[in-house]
């Protein structure tokens, strides 16, 4: 069965129209908005829900029928799903070729039209405002890759009660641990996500510090690129063995600036180098021959650029070579 590619009005395998695939399907761009939040890959996260409306249309007819709420349930299992996967990933990750970044997304528009309060069949609470975070700061970068280092239960409960607002009785229902053991699981993660957290700065401010920093690296000038940056700044690169590229994280803003410089003595104009959001925040991306090759990712804080992720892997980029929205 194909879910990706979409389902027509006729109940899988009867050959006659369901009455209820609009509103069944209605769910898929709500369930990629959460597992790309728990998996950190589109091409995952895409998985993930296409087994779920396996699962869902592998149910007779009548066992559908008697589910009151159809969003909760694929909710519920592509969350279960998930938690599998991110066990199964921490192995795979372990062979992986260097550093794993999450997969970055172009102009996220469509992830700001989701709000907790959407979701369907969730008795969401709005429950104290200091433990919640937003849609749009759940998607950038610097979010997702503190998500990494997290446990899948973990990443699990805090996705589902920190973000989308699920209370603490449904994600137990969900992971089959207590509410309390999901409350303490979530309290963990919550701590990791602080101490990582900087002082939010404007998008204006931040696009102008990645504008800077696209001319000074185009002029090789390493003095200004090293005044843009953070003096402990760190850049990872994510090539999985697949392009060119540091295998090693970068640490300190003078090494930093250097190995830029390195670059665009190397790319000798075969790039142009592009302001684009990723994750929802201003960054950067290299285009060779009109395709895009490599995708930067930044973190600001201080007026200071103190992280930047370079996404090499081509099987990471489908996403900026297609003109498919990432969440349609």
């Amino acid at each position: 069965m194909t879910i990706r590619s979409g389902l027509n009005a006729t109940d899988v395998g009867r050959g006659r129209r369901d009455p209820d695939l609009d509103a069944v399907m209605s769910e898929r761009r709500q369930l990629i908005n959460l597992t790309y939040r728990l998996l950190g890959s589109l091409a995952e996260a895409e998985d993930a829900v296409q087994e779920t409306y396996a699962r869902w249309y592998a149910m007779p007819a009548q066992q559908r029928d008697a589910i009151d709420s159809p969003g909760a349930w694929l909710t519920t299992v592509a969350s279960r799903i998930c938690l599998n996967l991110l066990g199964s990933a921490r192995a795979r990750r372990e062979t992986y070729v260097g550093q794993w970044i999450p997969e970055p997304l172009p102009e996220p528009a469509e992830w700001a039209d989701l709000r907790p309060a959407a979701i369907v069949g969730s008795t969401a609470t709005t429950a104290d405002p200091a433990d919640r975070v937003t849609l749009d700061e759940s998607v950038g970068m610097a979010f997702l890759v503190v998500l990494e280092s997290m446990t899948p239960a973990e990443r699990v409960a805090f996705i589902l009660h920190d973000v989308f607002r699920y209370p603490f009785g449904e994600v137990a229902e969900i992971t089959g641990r207590s509410p309390a053991a999901c409350r303490q699981l979530a309290s963990s993660a919550r701590r990791r996500i602080g101490a990582a957290r900087t002082p939010a700065t404007p998008a204006s401010q931040q696009a102008a510090l990645v504008r800077d920093f696209k001319r000074a690296w185009e002029a090789k000038d390493i003095g200004a690129i090293v005044g843009l940056l953070d003096p402990d700044a760190t850049a990872i690169a994510d090539s999985g063995g697949l392009a060119v590229s540091f295998l090693d994280p970068i640490e300190g803003a003078e090494q930093v600036a250097r190995a830029w410089i390195e670059i665009a003595n190397r790319a000798q104009g075969a790039m142009t180098f592009l302001e684009r959001t990723v994750n929802g925040q201003p960054g950067l991306v290299a285009e060779q021959d009109g395709v895009v090759v490599t995708v930067f990712a930044f973190d600001v804080a201080d007026d200071r650029i103190r992280h930047i992720w370079v996404v090499r892997n081509p099987e990471k980029l489908r996403q900026w070579t297609t003109d498919r929205c990432p969440a349609s």
